[in-house]
């Protein structure tokens, strides 16, 4: 499957060391005057070879728009096609690989599935993929801007490797009406200086990105199946990587009791609908107002520069140190692909034509 969506639809296409990666958004309302400069603000966040912490893979990611628009930028109500041509893939750094399997890589899992598989740079099951993605997001947010104009969604990486924010999901419950990410300097800069001893150590560390969305008004969701936390959870478990989600105060919830964690309504509603958002903004399914919050949690990147025993495909091992440009965390450029799952997620829910 290589569609997103049901009514407001990103259809992605292309490997990682193909000749390109694009897609077609179809739903796109009419007569929205695109700003160009933030979209590709969005896409230069996700951007490679930026960061000394991140893949030094040099990609410009300035898309190519072949349809849907007008000259001068507005959208047409029609299929956007845009495209983004790879300029920097080095295809001969996975040569050795070719008949190999790497551990905690989808290469055996693909192999068994299609009975092939494209071994440069992990073909669609590379993170080169999310830019697509991100340029989806990009268009999605605008369209929701256009219907919602206070609608924010902002994600921000809040742990590495256990470095980072304590009980971030506890805060965002508690303080309902002063509602946003933490943030502190020096931890940040530990987080940065984490993942940096790990790269160091030739190694890799996982990390965690929480997403903050305000301005979404009551009603968004269903009560059955396609409720607004199942079909963010699904978004955001497409990401390459990601390995959990919870929303609200999450997991803490199984530990507690209904008395501790009620979310008592306020007289008139006012200043906000409930005094606290253990809830995390959705109530059976359907969302009540109140700001949605959520944390993805991604895995170490499986590819580290060290000598590892892979087999062959007749399972015979021997030892070899992969090649390429890897990040020594995929969770530094998750928030940007985060925020953009989620926007097509609520454009998909409320940009109903």
């Amino acid at each position: 499957m290589n569609t997103f969506g049901t009514n407001f639809r990103l259809t992605t296409y292309g490997e990682s060391h193909g000749a390109a990666l694009g897609g077609i958004v179809d739903g796109m309302p009419p007569g929205v005057k695109l700003d160009m400069q933030s979209i590709q603000s969005m896409l230069d966040r996700r951007r490679t070879g930026r960061d000394t912490l991140t893949s030094q893979r040099r990609e410009e990611d300035v898309p190519e728009i072949l349809s849907g628009i007008t000259g001068d930028g507005v959208t047409l109500g029609t299929p956007i096609g845009f495209i983004f041509r790879n300029k920097d893939a080095r295809s001969g750094d996975y040569r050795e690989v070719e008949h190999r399997y790497r551990p905690n890589h989808a290469d055996y899992c693909y192999e068994q599935r299609y009975g092939l598989r494209d071994a440069r740079g992990g073909g669609r099951s590379s993170a080169r993929e999310t830019v697509c993605r991100v340029m989806g997001g990009a268009l999605a947010m605008q369209a929701l801007h256009s219907r919602y104009p206070a609608l924010t969604i902002e994600a921000r990486v809040t742990s590495v490797g256990g470095v980072g924010y304590d009980d971030v999901l506890r805060l965002l419950s508690e303080n309902a009406t002063d509602t946003r990410l933490p943030y502190d300097e020096k931890l940040e800069e530990d987080m940065r200086q984490a993942v940096a001893a790990t790269r160091d150590r030739h190694d890799s560390v996982g990390g965690v990105v929480t997403c903050l969305v305000k301005g979404l008004p009551a009603g968004v969701g269903n009560p059955v199946f396609g409720k607004l936390h199942a079909v963010l959870a699904a978004a955001m478990m497409s990401i390459n990587a990601a390995k959990g989600f919870e929303y609200g105060l999450g997991c803490e919830l199984a530990a507690s009791h209904g008395s501790e964690v009620l979310d008592m309504f306020n007289p008139g509603f006012v200043p906000t609908l409930t005094s606290t958002n253990y809830s995390g903004g959705i109530q059976g399914g359907i969302s009540n107002g109140m700001p949605i919050f959520f944390s993805v949690y991604f895995k170490p990147t499986p590819t580290i520069s060290r000598p590892l025993e892979m087999p062959d495909e007749d399972g015979n091992l021997s030892e070899l140190c992969v090649k390429g440009r890897h990040d020594p965390c995929v969770a530094l450029r998750a928030p940007v692909i985060v925020e953009s799952m989620a926007a097509l997620t609520l454009a998909d829910l409320t940009l109903i034509r």
